[in-house]
């Protein structure tokens, strides 16, 4: 029972990782880089949790949090895209808006309990022992983030449209001269990645701690950046590697449980220390990062006149 109880914490925990992950590989197989998606989180968490409030439903919460994140998403696509701002500068911006934003807007929910997005069993599949409740027994963000994984790496691999968004991504110039809608498909790439944030968001403030708390992404946007390069820009890969990381921000909660005598400093680091250590791994590889990374990473684009 105990075992069951960490290994559905861990499932809660890697959810908005794998969300949030997955909106940012897709934007930026585009080749567009978005440091914005803590700042699309937390706003999707605060506006989700309001919109829950007002309504007394979870599932308005969800969609007004997804919603949310597309719409605060656009403002980095007109900025980058539109206007041709350098991205990394304007992502950490909308960052730092985003929280300032968030905090405005949530200060009179702090303190109030939330409405929680109930588990929704599949019938016969969750009576499966131990599998049941873990697979079989969960909130409908859950379900939804393992169809976006295999959603996204049918698209980006098995669809003519992931392969002209692939080709941008390595070529725009290339794409652009063979008709492409470049800047159009890069807006779209960027909502999606966007409302993928938001959802996470509303993960965070209905199902993993269904309440308002300021700053409450914790940081999480900057792992799910970092996973993206863990992945390789791999949908399968960077699912692995969302669990694998949700399993490091639970191991801090356990330790301690367990009679492990380590101060909670060192522990609340680990999920950071950890992005840290993949990342410094990776770049020993660099031929494989270099295959992977889609050529035209960060680059503004300004089509012909």
């Amino acid at each position: 029972m105990i075992a069951e109880a960490i290994l559905l914490t861990i499932i809660t925990a890697s959810t908005p990782l794998v969300i949030a992950a997955m909106g940012e590989l897709v934007t930026e197989r585009s080749g567009v880089l978005n440091l914005g998606v803590e700042g699309m989180m937390i706003i999707g968490a605060v506006c989700a949790f309001a919109a829950t409030q007002a309504t007394g439903s979870p599932y308005i919460g969800v969609l007004a949090g997804t919603v949310s994140g597309a719409l605060y998403s656009l403002l980095f696509g007109f900025l980058t895209l539109t206007l041709v701002a350098n991205q990394v500068a304007t992502g950490l911006a909308l960052t730092i808006l985003g929280l300032g934003v968030s905090g405005m807007i949530g200060e009179n929910y702090v303190g109030l309990p939330g409405i929680k997005l109930q588990p929704i069993a599949i019938p016969l599949l969750s009576d499966i022992p131990v599998i049941g409740p873990l697979l079989f027994r969960q909130d409908i963000i859950f379900y939804l983030s393992i169809a976006l994984v295999a959603g996204v790496n049918w698209f980006l691999f098995k669809s003519r449209l992931g392969l002209k968004l692939r080709a941008i991504g390595d070529n725009h110039g290339s794409a652009h001269a063979l008709g492409i809608g470049v800047i159009r498909s890069r807006y779209l790439a960027v909502m999606f990645g966007g409302a993928c944030a938001g959802l996470a968001g509303a993960q965070l403030s209905l199902v993993y701690t269904p309440q308002w708390v300021e700053n409450m992404s914790a940081g999480r946007g900057w792992i799910a950046l970092a996973l993206v390069v863990f992945a390789s820009w791999r949908p399968w890969r960077l699912l692995a590697g969302g669990y694998l990381f949700g399993a490091v921000t639970i191991l801090q909660l356990h330790v301690q449980a367990l009679g492990i005598d380590i101060p909670s400093q060192v522990l609340s680091a680990l999920p950071y220390v950890a992005t840290v250590v993949v990342l410094i791994l990776i770049s020993h590889n660099r031929r494989t990062t270099l295959i992977n990374t889609p050529a035209c990473l960060g680059k503004p684009f300004v089509p012909d006149r």
